[in-house]
């Protein structure tokens, strides 16, 4: 992936208030999420996590208004996020979901550039702005030479990656990602968690991002949301959160806790069933 990032001067993101209080979420009568309450740090990077079925990409899409909530309310600034016009939450929350789907025959240029949609209207149509933050969100996700190409003819990571292109070419104060990695070997992995680390840092965005990968959601987040059963069970910077007993009672995993040899964040070491503890020096068995 390119190290630029968006070329044009663009501030840093205003901060906003995100949170949810008792919130339950549900599919077909089935509750998923439930009496969740959760306040989003501001300007940080977030990364939830927890074991398949948990609910951590139904919370994902309640909090971005993909989803009504069956009890409680999603707040942004104080607004019930749901009650506002769809337009005005787009400018201030970005989304990726999972399995995005493309219209057939559109092009990546043409799929990235309606990131752009929410800030146009009546009065204010398509400028030199919008084709350099269309380039720059291309440019910084390595899919400048793909810009004429159909959507349905890239490979999955392809794909990935111009999804989040046009994620980045929204502009938005809050980006939220169900797992971005998804489809990516691991190079790219890297380079979008770099990607979304440069934008928090940089620009001030505020990015909440579910990961199945235990260590990259440790080593990228400021804050760590641990999720089990629908609930949320820890939360805090994953060297005070990230222990052997939650990873236990969240995954019913055991493992040992480690420092990261690159980064020094906790990292997670399975036991398994044929792996026990090695002692220091003694023979593998």
């Amino acid at each position: 992936m390119s190290d630029h990032g968006l070329s044009i001067d663009i501030p840093r993101r205003p901060s906003h208030e995100l949170r949810a209080e008792g919130l339950s979420l549900a599919y077909d009568g089935d509750l998923v999420v439930r009496e969740l309450s959760l306040q989003v740090p501001e300007g940080r990077l977030t990364t939830i996590v927890g074991a398949n079925g948990c609910g951590k990409s139904t919370l994902l899409r309640g909090i971005a208004r993909l989803l009504r909530p069956r009890a409680g309310v999603v707040l942004l600034d104080g607004e019930p996020v749901h009650s506002l016009p769809a337009k005005d939450v787009a400018r201030v929350i970005g989304i990726l979901p999972q399995s995005a789907t493309a219209p057939e025959g559109i092009t990546v240029a043409d799929l990235v550039s309606r990131g752009r949609y929410p800030h146009q209207g009546w009065f204010r149509q398509w400028t030199s702005t919008d084709d350099a933050v269309v380039r720059a969100a291309l440019a910084a996700t390595s899919t400048l030479d793909l810009a004429t190409r159909r959507v349905e003819e890239l490979s999955g990571g392809q794909r990935q990656r111009v999804w989040i292109a046009m994620a980045l070419a929204q502009d938005p104060d809050v980006l939220l990602l169900d797992e971005p990695t998804t489809f990516l070997d691991v190079t790219h992995q890297i380079d979008v968690l770099d990607l979304l680390h440069e934008q928090n840092r940089e620009r001030g965005t505020t990015v909440v991002m579910v990961l199945h990968d235990l260590n990259m959601a440790a080593r990228y987040a400021d804050h760590l949301v641990v999720m089990a059963d629908g609930k949320v069970v820890a939360t805090g910077p994953p060297d005070e959160v990230l222990t052997a007993g939650l990873v236990r009672e969240a995954f019913g995993l055991e493992a040992r806790i480690v420092p990261d040899p690159v980064c020094g964040s906790p990292m997670v070491v399975p036991v398994g069933r044929f792996h026990g503890v090695v002692a220091s020096g003694a023979p593998h068995p």
